[in-house]
């Protein structure tokens, strides 16, 4: 084998790590991540839904605002769904300027995903993103009617339902969250 390695050769030589004193530790010290796991228990076996997808009329007044308006109802779910980190009135602006470019179910269908998440909820009947192109206001008042049966209020805000929640001794979420979310 040629010492100058021309490509013939198979043999390597392994990677040095940089030594030990060349390694610094960051100029501050790391932040814990405040707590946004969900306060209820992940399930292993996802539960239906309280209301079926077309139920639009078992809440008339959210089936109207929903049909004449939707980003209302949108906005109103995304601040309970996010936890009053995204305002009932930037998340229903975002939806009303995706909708006149035709891709608001992109967004949407993102919010279903995450209830789903925080509440071990089935995918059904179809993906989330088909369910929103397909059926956009019966999925946005089936989302609305899911937080209502979860004892949310979408339509007060993140804010005014954990004020209720905590009065009512059945706090759902940390007190931090309370404090650090947007108000209406």
């Amino acid at each position: 084998m040629c010492p100058n390695n021309t490509g013939n050769s198979r043999v390597s030589t392994p990677p040095t790590a940089p030594p030990a004193a060349a390694v610094t530790p960051p100029p501050y010290a790391p932040q814990p991540m405040p707590n946004f796991a969900p306060s209820v228990p992940i399930v292993s076996k996802p539960k239906q839904w309280s209301s079926g997808l077309c139920s639009c009329f078992e809440d008339f007044s959210s089936c109207i605002t929903t049909c004449l308006c939707p980003c209302i109802t949108f906005g109103q779910n995304a601040e309970i769904i996010d936890r009053g980190t995204t305002s009932c009135v930037g998340a229903g602006l975002v939806y009303y300027l995706l909708a006149h470019v035709g891709c608001c179910c992109l967004y949407s269908c993102t919010y279903r995903k995450k209830l789903r998440g925080l509440f071990g909820l089935k995918e059904e009947p179809c993906a989330d993103f088909f369910l929103h192109c397909c059926c956009h206001c019966c999925a946005i008042c089936q989302e609305y009617r899911e937080l209502q049966n979860l004892g949310f209020d979408p339509s007060v805000g993140w804010l005014a339902n954990i004020n209720r929640l905590s009065r009512d001794g059945a706090m759902m979420a940390p007190s931090t969250m309370a404090t650090t979310g947007m108000a209406r």
